[in-house]
């Protein structure tokens, strides 16, 4: 208790009292200011592309990441030999930790002596500026994928729970692999999946990895991040540590507490009818009476 209310709680309400004013985080004289700050998150076209920026790069890497994911799982869960090391390899980059793989990142893909453009120069194509814009964009989301071992861990321990009866079953009966895999592997599978929407979709609005393979990262240079790349938590950072307005910054991550909330609640209503689950909850009235009910 002491550490969620030291490490959490306080820094939650505090937050939140910070939105309420024109804090800098350093000087003494902070004045409220009501709801000015959440008015100016929602009129700033600034804040608000980084937003888009940021809903089109979750709308982009979550079913990738999540049907690559699955594809994975699906081949190394096949009765292949040294089916253990392809697991391993695949699922190795998603241990490294997200520091130590986006400046990996900025190191292949340095214009100068990266080795993604020392292999383009076999080919005769000269170096290709990819941590500028138009191309940082698809640097990131290569870095996003490469960590797809993560889904594909999760994928893989969901179809090692489905039942091998039940695809012998549907073999029996003529169903043919793809059959198979549509009406009895997805429906089982889709609790599993679920979960991996809804947490991606967490983890990539609060996406920090373009400031990290930025020519730049640190609060003065948080400009160099490419205009495509500059997403809604950059914008965070930037308004926090560069431009000192603590009151608004801290607006703008209850603004984004609150759209993950929506989000997760919206999501948690369009899964009814879609996702099937092999023990559903008991219902109150169904539930056997025990010593401790009145």
């Amino acid at each position: 208790m002491l550490g969620f209310l030291g490490l959490t709680g306080y820094p939650l309400v505090y937050a939140l009292w910070l939105s309420f004013t024109n804090s800098d985080g350093l000087s003494s004289r902070t004045r409220f200011v009501g709801l000015a700050n959440y008015k100016e998150v929602f009129s700033d076209p600034d804040t608000m592309a980084s937003l888009g920026r940021t809903a089109l790069f979750t709308g982009i890497t979550v079913p990738l990441s999540i049907v690559a994911g699955l594809m994975l799982a699906v081949l190394v869960n096949q009765p292949i030999r040294a089916r253990g090391v392809f697991r391993t390899l695949l699922y190795l980059p998603a241990v490294v930790p997200p520091v130590g793989a986006a400046l990996t990142f900025k190191l292949i893909f340095d214009r100068d002596s990266g080795a993604a453009n020392g292999f383009l120069d076999l080919f005769s194509v000269n170096g290709v500026p990819w941590l500028v814009d138009p191309y940082a964009r698809w640097v990131l989301i290569v870095l996003t994928m490469w960590g797809v071992g993560n889904v594909m861990i999760i994928s893989l321990a969901g179809l090692q729970d489905i039942p091998k009866e039940l695809l012998e079953a549907a073999r029996v009966d003529g169903a043919n692999p793809w059959q198979s895999f549509t009406r009895i592997t997805l429906p089982l599978l889709s609790p599993v999946i679920f979960f991996q929407v809804v947490t991606g979709i967490i983890g990539s609005l609060q996406t920090f990895a373009p400031l990290l393979i930025a020519l730049n990262p640190t609060p003065a240079g948080v400009t160099s991040v490419p205009e495509s790349n500059y997403f809604y938590m950059i914008n965070v950072f930037a308004q926090y540590f560069a431009n000192g307005r603590y009151g608004y910054a801290s607006a703008m991550l209850w603004v984004l507490f609150a759209i993950i909330v929506f989000v997760t609640f919206l999501l948690f209503r369009l899964s009814k009818g879609a996702v099937f689950y092999s023990v559903e909850p008991e219902l109150a009235k169904d539930r056997p009476r025990t010593m401790g009910d009145a």
